[in-house]
């Protein structure tokens, strides 16, 4: 759950967004560990967005900053893709970008446009580039941070997100939800020394204690170094096969400026 204060707070920067850049955003939503359902106390709130600016803005021929950023605060980190940006990567089913459009946090939705890009997804879905998004995403945080026999174990969530991503790809064939527990519950067996430690480990970021350098987890590493080792032979075998979208693209695109623009505010 969000709290009340911090929601008006983000939608009140979206209103602010809007006003300063001239734009209409179309979907806002929450990407970090609140989604992924591991907070802490003192998280902040990773906002992303995607906007639309007014037809002229596209009749150009320079190219221009197609991404809006707002400086970090203690709370708040907000920013956000153009749509034309956005449905070029959705092209290439760019793995942060099919996330935040099944995030379970959503702070704001207008019109149809996110929803006609979900619709989609199922065929921009490619298997492989996935996978090899998540793989270097684990293998990463695995070598930055959980070498050695003391380790910063806060980061063993950054690993496991990554690679239960990765086995969830393998074994359902779909983009895997956000949600930390979902993908634990479907993947890991329950009892086992493995997830008992997970849980535990998971029972203490979320209330808020302060985890930093601790002995390794001999379960987790030892998992996460097997299945390290066995995508690195295996997400090469993955299907690269996505159904080519680029008219339906086109015309999303076309439509949306119509439905925003001609659309009261």
């Amino acid at each position: 759950m969000i709290d009340s204060h911090f929601r008006q707070l983000i939608n009140k920067e979206l209103q602010l967004i809007e006003q300063k850049e001239q734009v209409r955003i179309l979907f806002a939503c929450e990407s970090g560990s609140r989604a992924w359902g591991f907070p802490s106390k003192d998280s902040d709130y990773d906002v992303r967005f995607i906007y639309i600016r007014p037809i002229d803005w596209y009749l150009s021929i320079f190219d221009k900053r197609d991404v809006i950023e707002r400086p970090i605060s203690s709370t708040l980190d907000i920013n956000g893709w153009d749509l034309k940006k956005a449905l070029n990567l959705f092209r290439k089913s760019n793995p942060p970008l099919l996330e935040w459009l099944q995030s379970p946090i959503i702070y704001y939705e207008k019109y149809s446009i996110a929803d006609q890009i979900r619709g989609l997804s199922p065929l921009s879905f490619s298997p492989k580039s996935c996978m090899y998004h998540y793989l270097h995403m684990a293998k990463r945080n695995y070598r930055d941070y959980l070498q050695g026999e003391r380790v910063k174990i806060k980061k063993y969530f950054y690993v496991l997100r990554p690679i239960l991503a990765c086995l969830w790809i393998e074994k359902v064939g779909t983009m895997p939800p956000m949600e930390f527990d979902i993908l634990v519950k479907a993947l890991i067996p329950e009892g086992t020394d493995l997830e008992l430690a997970i849980q535990s480990l998971l029972i203490r970021k979320k209330s808020g204690e302060e985890l930093d350098l601790e002995p390794r987890i001999e379960p987790i590493n030892v998992f996460l170094e097997q299945q390290i080792e066995y995508f690195e032979q295996s997400a090469g075998r993955m299907s690269d096969t996505a159904t080519n979208r680029d008219e339906q693209l086109d015309e999303l695109f076309r439509s949306a400026l119509t439905e925003v623009w001609e659309s009261p505010s």
